[in-house]
């Protein structure tokens, strides 16, 4: 019987243009996927977009459009990368959905009847950019760190909060008993430090008359509910948690269908830490449902050591970047950084280094010499290659490193083609010729099932050319 596997990325807020970040992210849980797809699991890939709160509501506004036809554009642009970037996903769900809309006034419900919500007036500071309450302790020069250039708003109304405080024991519980529940350790050491300095409840509502775009809290038609208790429940919304929660036969296909892929592995940024790993695994305890399974915490990627925003005009866009090194270019490059969860610092020339070095030389260079040297050699159909280090690796999401593991295996065969000249042997030595052959062929089957989750398409026109011995066309051409 198939593993079951269900992965989930964060869903991006669409208040501005898809950008390398998220690529990233959406990419690395595509190589997650696949490569648990070519294990023989059963894999259930989600992503979307998230489409309420502020942020949202003031972008149409200052566009002059409706907010629904602002969310419906900008969602297809997310979904559209999908082909751009050649991923695999199984579900792109939006928290505009009317299951998703019914899931989350469900697990309202639920967790208000557990005695986890409850309604007092408050004074908070406010960041919009975070859509999230700011304490002093958290704040630089009177300013949020990752939106220094927005005014902090200050919110004074009657909403409603859940009561994070209860939760302190259960969640330092879960985490002592999940040592690896939230990667990379220093991520979930931030989290542990956070938990240790004591939850405070937060507010889960707004006025309706101050933000009307967002799920109405059940029973209150004065407020809507707070856009981050909404976005988090996509998880178990996107496999029909809905339905479930409302059964009372117990017999209905979305509960099979929950039970059959809850808990799941979720990627986010660092700036997710908090609401993925501790905010979200309270909401679960308190609607009587199990915690996620893995979070893996990504850094940010800065471009020429600054974080991107428009104003400094120095924005990548994914599309631009598949416009210029092509799909499995953009994936390689975007995949091949540093150890996960640290930043990623890119610049263009950077980019384009790295591609000519690694794709274009490296990998290129060394499947078009293999390909024609045994042009009119005949060699056995050659066996799949499992690899423990190499497994380990993407378990951790250690994509770097795995990409490093395959880049040694070309590097070597590249010099070993030097070392050994074949071209010579072939008329010297047959003998020997055969015998370096044979190596080089092994090694770069090997390299074409190692890169089948990462480059999907360059892994596949290798087998090609294995199966031929011809290579269709240059795998990736020298950019100047």
């Amino acid at each position: 019987m198939a593993n079951k596997f269900y992965i989930t990325t964060t869903l991006p807020y669409i208040n501005a243009n898809p950008h390398i970040g998220y690529a990233r992210e959406i990419i690395e849980a595509d190589v997650l996927a696949r490569f648990h797809r070519l294990l023989g699991d059963e894999v259930f890939f989600n992503t979307g977009t998230d489409e309420h709160g502020l942020k949202i509501f003031r972008k149409a506004q200052e566009l002059g459009m409706e907010t629904q036809k602002y969310c419906d554009e900008k969602a297809l642009e997310f979904d559209r990368l999908k082909s751009v970037l050649n991923l695999s996903y199984d579900n792109f769900i939006r928290t505009n959905d009317e299951n998703h809309i019914k899931a989350v006034q469900e697990f309202w419900k639920i967790c208000d009847k557990n005695g986890y919500i409850y309604k007092k007036n408050y004074k908070i500071k406010y960041c919009v950019g975070c859509e999230l309450e700011k304490t002093d302790s958290e704040l630089v020069d009177g300013k949020c760190p990752d939106h220094p250039n927005m005014e902090l708003e200050t919110i004074e109304e009657e909403n409603y909060f859940f009561r994070y405080s209860a939760f302190q024991e259960k969640l330092t519980e879960l985490y002592k008993n999940n040592s690896a529940f939230v990667l990379p350790e220093k991520r979930f050491n931030e989290v542990k430090a956070f938990l240790e300095r004591g939850l405070q409840d937060f507010s889960i509502s707004r006025l309706k008359d101050k933000m009307p775009w967002g799920v109405p809290v059940p029973g209150d038609n004065n407020q809507v509910i707070y856009v981050w208790f909404d976005a988090l429940v996509n998880y178990i919304s996107a496999i029909g948690w809905s339905s479930f929660a409302k059964a009372t036969n117990g017999k209905t296909e979305n509960k099979n269908n929950f039970e059959k892929w809850w808990p799941a592995v979720q990627l986010c940024g660092k700036d997710n830490l908090r609401p993925q790993s501790a905010m979200w695994q309270a909401m679960l305890i308190a609607a009587n449902l199990p915690p996620s399974l893995q979070i893996f915490v990504n850094g940010f990627i800065t471009v020429n050591s600054q974080k991107m925003s428009k104003s400094l005009g120095n924005v990548i866009s994914p599309y631009e970047m598949v416009s210029k090194f092509g799909i499995d270019g953009t994936r390689y490059l975007l995949l091949a950084g540093p150890n996960f969860g640290e930043d990623f610092d890119i610049t263009w020339e950077k980019l384009i280094e790295k591609y000519n070095a690694d794709l274009a030389n490296g990998l290129g260079n060394l499947v078009s010499r293999v390909t024609k040297l045994a042009e009119n050699l005949q060699f056995q159909v050659l066996k799949k290659i499992s690899n423990d280090q190499f497994s380990n690796l993407i378990n951790k999401l250690e994509l770097g490193q795995a990409l490093e593991y395959i880049w040694k295996i070309i590097d070597e065969n590249n010099k070993f083609i030097g070392d050994n000249k074949p071209w010579e042997l072939v008329k010297t030595n047959q003998e020997k010729f055969e015998e370096v052959m044979q190596k080089l062929l092994e090694d770069l089957n090997l390299i074409s099932e190692l890169l089948a989750s990462f480059m999907p398409e360059t892994s596949h026109k290798i087998k090609k050319a294995l199966e031929t011995k011809k290579i269709e066309e240059v795998l990736f051409q020298r950019i100047k």
